[in-house]
């Protein structure tokens, strides 16, 4: 069984209106929070939080938008279909020229797909500043496996963080296999891990190095 939210059109349907209501919105944001990329973020994903149920229409089921910072979620639902779906909000400032937002920690990703029903879900809003209106210019609300490799990156934290490589580029493969994908992901890791056992034993000549350069100064501290 498939999704039918995301092996249909339902996907575009759901960015499409994400993108109408928030354009519509009234606007949210004073002089002194346009500075603040993250203060727009986290006004989007509250507003998204309050609404998104509605935004998702009678296919919601269960519907949760209050999730710690850390969380793997900014806001979870499941479908009709018994689907549970979690969606990590994210933002990107068109005029800004870099953007390398993390997505989520490669073996939580790995232990949350044991379930079949389970979907990650990146709703990426993307707006310009006009005053103090964010102009949602596109909304991109697909699962990590419709994401193509080519925009993501793996960066060095924990067991390893699944990123945006770069927010001004983001390239989707529709309907893509969860298994593909997720082979992609394991050859990217058999890849990453030795070159960071190779970063790791330069690292610990490095402070060999040190310790033994420390040990042949004369002590300066006063008995």
């Amino acid at each position: 069984m498939k999704s039918k939210l995301f092996f249909t059109n339902q996907y575009k349907a759901v960015a499409k209106r994400t993108k109408d209501f928030l354009n519509l919105h009234e606007d949210f944001l004073s002089p002194s929070t346009t500075h603040s990329t993250r203060a727009v973020g986290d006004a989007i994903e509250e507003i998204l939080g309050e609404h998104f149920q509605d935004i998702i229409g009678k296919d919601c089921g269960e519907y949760k938008a209050n999730f710690a910072r850390r969380a793997m979620a900014d806001l979870a639902f499941k479908d009709k279909q018994n689907f549970y779906y979690v969606v990590d909000v994210k933002t990107h400032r068109e005029d800004t020229k870099f953007n390398m937002p993390n997505l989520t920690s490669v073996e939580r990703l790995a232990r949350f797909y044991e379930d079949d029903l389970n979907y990650f879900v990146m709703l990426l809003a993307k707006y310009k500043l006009k005053g103090t209106h964010a102009a949602i210019s596109e909304v991109t609300f697909v699962p990590i496996e419709f994401l193509d490799w080519d925009c993501l990156t793996i960066g060095a934290l924990g067991w390893g963080q699944i990123q945006i490589a770069n927010s001004n580029y983001i390239s989707i493969r529709p309907r893509y296999s969860r298994k593909k994908w997720m082979l992609e992901l394991c050859d990217c890791m058999l890849e990453f891990y030795p070159k960071e056992i190779g970063k790791i034993h330069t690292r610990i000549g490095y402070f060999e190095r040190l310790k033994h350069h420390w040990e042949q100064k004369q002590d300066d501290s006063i008995e």
